[in-house]
């Protein structure tokens, strides 16, 4: 029998090349080798948008569009919504209660998130102290490690396809799963391994971390000539004033690391050799990796513009998803309960 591997996604609305790149095209390959389950986190999304709520139900069915044009199939792969399986968070109940609270709050994200809720809400960056941090951390926040780790437990996973970045989530529920067995005298959870993603990270157009916050972002949907446009405000060479100045591929901030991305070997070769030669312009380079990025983009777009125009079978795919993911779950707590001892 195949491994089972789950992992999921906030409910961020229309995903960009940052998500393609560094989660969903690995879960395309992965869903060949793998039982494999991907849910949309939309009790995530409440951990610092829960006064944003008018738009969650299209930002979800715009995260499921995005992955299905990218190529997860839910003939292969269970696509499903959190919030429609309330057996994780009755997981996450019990979990909550074996978990110490110095296990949460040494999670290394934990602080960022923080970070990011008290500059929603309007806080000055002099007010950025850990006492003021844990003053800003609503509950729902804090205990987000463990709602993530119910989400992995809840299928009794054993691999979690994750960044480099993540491993420290996998590591706490590995912890949890742990502390659960040996409370209760049981190996029946285990202990996931993550998958590490073999893919290339992207910077944004600014060369920051890539994201719609930050408005530096390419969208899945974005039309060529959005995407075009957004390409030409890419940060290249700021050593390079004129076209005839001789080039440094290695100092373009932006520019060049997609082509490193997107391009093929001629194409990285002949970009690297006349930019140094002066043969090629900032602007004109910019105008080829736009192209490139468009034809590489053009089958997901068309894919996506026909779950767009059929949101019946978009439901559709969620609705038989979420039941089937709510199926395996319901096994696992029913089990996790008569492990404990519940009443029944």
């Amino acid at each position: 029998m195949k491994e089972r591997i789950v992992s999921g996604m906030r409910s961020t609305g229309k995903l960009h090349l940052g998500h393609y790149l560094g989660v969903i095209d690995n879960w395309v390959k992965l869903q060949e080798k793998y039982e494999s389950y991907f849910f949309v986190a939309d009790w995530h999304a409440l951990t610092t948008k829960y006064d944003k709520t008018e738009n969650l139900k299209q930002d979800v069915n715009d995260v499921v569009i995005d992955w299905l044009a990218s190529g997860i199939d839910p003939e292969k792969s269970t696509i499903y919504v959190q919030s429609l399986v309330p057996e994780i968070a009755e997981l996450h109940i019990y979990l909550s209660m074996i978990t110490p609270q110095n296990w949460v709050e040494r999670d290394p994200t934990l602080k960022d998130m923080a970070k990011a809720l008290r500059l929603k809400e309007g806080s000055s960056q002099e007010e950025d102290n850990e006492a003021t941090l844990k003053s800003q951390i609503n509950y729902g926040l804090l205990g987000y490690p463990v709602l993530m780790s119910a989400d992995i437990m809840a299928l009794n996973a054993q691999c979690v396809p994750v960044g480099i970045d993540q491993v420290a989530h996998i590591e706490i529920t590995r912890d949890i799963a742990r502390r659960f067995n040996n409370i209760y005298k049981t190996d029946f959870f285990n202990e996931p391994k993550p998958i590490l993603n073999e893919c290339s990270l992207i910077c944004g157009l600014d060369g920051n971390k890539m994201g719609k916050s930050f408005n530096n972002d390419i969208k899945i949907s974005d039309s060529e000539e959005v995407t075009t446009k957004k390409i030409m405000t890419a940060i290249t060479d700021t050593n390079r004033i004129r076209k005839d100045d001789l080039g440094n591929p290695e100092n373009c901030l932006v520019a060049f690391k997609y082509w490193k991305i997107f391009g093929n070997p001629e194409e990285i070769a002949l970009t690297d050799k006349e930019c140094r030669a002066a043969e090629r312009g900032c602007a004109q380079c910019k105008r080829e990796l736009a192209r490139v990025i468009n034809e590489r983009l053009a089958p997901i777009r068309e894919r996506r513009r026909y779950y767009e125009n059929h949101p019946e079978l978009v439901r559709e795919i969620i609705n038989t998803g979420s039941a089937r993911a709510r199926g395996k779950i319901q096994e696992v707590v029913r089990e996790v309960r008569e492990i404990i001892g519940m009443y029944k």
